[in-house]
């Protein structure tokens, strides 16, 4: 991966290296290794890992494998680390109280075992990128790498060895709160984005400086919830576990994830937490892991709740025995509670417990914590300040931005050519909104909204002014309103009748004396993330009475739309000439959407994800088959079209594109081969800009109906006015095989196969080539 500016000091620390907190503290040296075999370098980590097992008791084993919420203060938590009763610690980003507490594990408990800090670092830490879905839409999985890359720098700094990330959920119902934390709808772009975020977050191995561990989550299903109801049950067949939800897992497995996290809810009745079926089959033998499996928040204790675990002992021998190695606990973990008492009953082998401590051993090991277990303070405040990590995630802003509508070439405007510019919306100058759900360590007054972007892209020339008009609250609050963290902001009050009135026509009076409106709509970021979910997806509050009432005054409206989920954009889609949508932004948002809107970037990004025109229409996605009436796929409704209001791999350009048809360099795929497909692409327009070429395929008959067609190869291409360039796939076994429900395992069927290359999921860009031999079973994700 090419890094940009990105400061990657060997955060890990060297020996003898002091740290500044008040005291100062050495790094553990290599001593004892005679007697302490488990600090002989020299092992390999498993080695290690074996050689501490042996001398450890239950209850210190116990403890390692239980991991608590730190709300509170050091004096709160010190006893259990001094007691053994915790072997992680989550939700502490202070590199001085982590080095407290490092230095309660490393000295004052009997082997000196250190504690491995994990937090949610979803988009960014000190730095916020944009959300993932909106990473995403980048279709640039070097975009992706190098956000993360950065990401796990900031988080390293400050002494946190291991994300809760990427999410790698599959989402196809846009009600489903948690939507924004994925790469969208398709199992192909999903694994590209996962295998990209594993290598930023870890880089080249687990323990390379300024690196974390990634752990994937949530395996899985969860994203398929009933409803789109967060945490509802899901039912899902094995063809679609296989074929849908599973890919993106098993990529990151293969990029060498440390980490995988289990999923809170039933899948197909069985909690996946003490699924053994699900972490110790799919996972582990089929999927090849060989890190720990983490449960979700309190996952393993819900057990009891799911009526599968009689008691929280009982609970977490589920998960221990089903492959859930550590569990994730508000409060004392049951694990820490209960397993010793659990072994010494015969509940559960003492080597299945080993199994789990060797495995969250190892992954300390590799990390490098018996040798260095401090951070370096006064180096974290440089590392959380780099202005080159800013330049990072404005790059990563500009290519998440996809451009929906743009009638008569509004867009770009002309700077300087509109002297009063109102900029309005409830999210148009709003901070907190613009970072997006799932930021906490983030430095507030250095992020740029939308309004600040615009007055500052256009200086004192342009009189450039702002109001909300409306405000965005949830019916139900947020659960996160509840959760102090140092150093977020507090929610808004709420407005009562008069406020909201005279904002209203505070903001349409500023409209009336301005020559052109920029509308934000969408929803707040707290509408979007865990416990998120809504019933419909139209614009919340008072936003289409707002932008009535702008468009009525006669002036150029153009909307920039701010959500993590596709919305119903109705009469706002009719009547704006432009639109363009921006996700949340990060840190560096609103300059990303003000160079867009002034035409110092083009827009390039496309949908991961189809855009439905209403909420009836869910779950929807480009993927499915063919069915037994094909020429009615845009009837199935008779009050509105059934076809999506955007497609999968959807995105304008303020330029234009020609791609040729694909051409194949062989008429046939025969087993143990590739066909290379190939077209060119070209800049017919006057502007430089970035296409994304996509790769569909499908077959056309086989063992199984097969969708209509299925992502399988994408490139973005920057190109300059009148430059043409040519693109690449090849297609192998692993493009046509598939998991076959009847058969129950992985095929490859012999026959006809469409290809597709264009520019979003709908293009008509067609070749055909055949897959050549006789049925037959061939490897999985091995």
């Amino acid at each position: 991966m090419k890094k940009i500016g990105i400061v990657a000091l060997a955060l890990a620390g060297v020996a003898g290296t002091t740290f500044a907190a008040g005291a100062v503290v050495a790094q553990r040296q290599q001593t004892g290794a005679g007697t302490k075999p488990w600090m002989n370098a020299s092992l390999t980590a498993e080695q290690r890992a074996e050689a501490l097992l042996k001398v450890m008791s239950l209850e210190e084993k116990a403890g390692q494998v239980s991991q608590q919420f730190m709300f509170g203060a050091f004096e709160q938590f010190a006893p259990a680390v001094r007691g053994q009763k915790v072997g992680s610690l989550l939700f502490v980003t202070d590199p001085a109280i982590i080095n407290r507490l490092q230095k309660v594990a490393v000295e004052d408990t009997r082997l000196k075992i250190p504690l491995i800090f994990g937090y949610d670092v979803i988009h960014g830490f000190r730095t916020i990128f944009p959300v993932p879905i909106g990473n995403a839409a980048s279709w640039d999985p070097d975009n992706v790498e190098r956000a993360q890359s950065v990401a796990a720098s900031e988080a390293r700094a400050v002494g946190i060895h291991w994300a809760f990330s990427p999410m790698l959920d599959i989402a196809r119902d846009p009600r489903w709160g948690r939507i924004v934390e994925g790469n969208g709808e398709d199992p192909f772009l999903g694994s590209a984005m996962a295998r990209a975020q594993v290598r930023g977050f870890q880089g080249a191995a687990i323990g390379a400086p300024g690196h974390i561990i990634s752990g994937p989550k949530h395996f899985a299903g969860y994203a398929a919830a009933d409803g789109g109801r967060d945490y509802d049950s899901v039912y899902i067949s094995d063809s679609q576990l296989y074929n849908v939800i599973l890919p993106p897992f098993a990529a990151a497995v293969q990029a060498g994830a440390g980490n995988v996290m289990s999923a809170y809810m039933d899948l197909n009745d069985i909690p996946a937490v003490g699924n053994k079926w699900l972490l110790t089959t799919v996972l582990r033998e089929q999927m090849g892991f060989k890190g720990w499996v983490v449960s979700d928040a309190n996952g393993t204790k819900n057990q009891v709740i799911q009526n599968f675990a009689k008691d929280d002992a009982d609970a977490a021998v589920k998960s221990v025995s089903a492959g859930n190695d550590m569990e994730m606990s508000f409060g004392p973990a049951a694990s820490a509670e209960t397993l010793a008492a659990s072994v010494r009953a015969g509940k559960l082998s003492e080597a299945t417990l080993d199994q789990s401590v060797k495995r969250i051993l190892t992954g300390k090991f590799k990390m490098g914590l018996f040798e260095h277990p401090y951070v370096d303070e006064v180096a974290a405040k440089t590392i959380l300040s780099a202005p080159e990590h800013r330049q990072v995630a404005q790059l990563a802003a500009e290519r998440a931005l996809v451009l929906l509508k743009n009638d008569g070439n509004t867009l770009p405007l002309t700077a300087g050519a509109q002297k009063k510019i109102a900029v309005i919306g409830a999210t148009s100058n709003s901070k907190r909104d613009m970072l997006g759900p799932w930021a906490f360590q983030y430095d507030l007054p250095e992020t740029v909204t939308v309004f600040e972007g615009i007055r500052d892209r256009l200086g004192s020339a342009v009189s450039v002014e702002t109001a909300p008009g409306v405000q965005l609250k949830r019916a139900v609050p947020s659960m996160f309103d509840s959760i102090v963290i140092p150093g977020t902001a507090k929610p808004e009050p709420r407005w009562d009748a008069a406020r909201t009135a005279s904002e209203f026509d505070r903001a349409v009076a500023l409209a009336k004396r301005s020559d052109l409106v920029v509308l934000t709509l969408g929803e707040a970021e707290d509408m979007s993330g865990e416990n998120a979910s809504r019933s419909d997806l139209k614009l919340p509050g008072d936003q289409i009475k707002l932008f009535s009432a702008l468009k009525a005054l006669g002036k150029p409206v153009i909307v920039v739309t701010m959500s993590g989920r596709p919305l119903e954009l109705g009469e706002v889609l009719d009547q704006s000439p432009a639109i363009l949508h921006a996700w949340y932004g990060g840190s560096r948002g609103g300059v990303a959407i003000a160079r867009a809107l002034f035409g110092d970037v083009n827009p390039g990004g496309k949908l991961p994800i189809t855009w439905p025109r209403s909420v009836g229409q869910v779950p929807i996605y480009y993927a499915h088959n063919t069915t037994h009436a094909p020429k009615d796929q845009s009837k199935r409704y008779w009050d509105i079209p059934s076809t999506p209001q955007f497609e999968f791999g959807y995105g304008l350009s303020y330029t234009n594109f020609t791609i040729s048809p694909p051409n194949l360099d062989k008429t046939a795929l025969v087993p143990g081969g590739k066909v290379t497909v190939s077209a060119t692409i070209t800049n017919a327009g006057r502007r430089s800009g970035d296409e994304v070429v996509q790769l569909y395929i499908h077959q056309q008959a086989g063992r199984a109906s097969r969708p209509v067609r299925e992502l399988k190869g994408f490139q973005r291409v920057t190109l300059q006015p009148g430059e043409r360039r040519t693109v690449t796939f090849d297609l192998d076994e692993t493009s046509v095989r598939y998991w076959n429900a009847a058969v129950k395992d992985w095929v490859v069927d012999p026959g006809k196969f469409d290809v597709w290359l264009g520019n979003s999921s709908n293009t008509t860009n067609h070749g055909t080539f055949d897959v050549s031999g006789a049925p037959r079973t061939v490897k999985g994700w091995h």
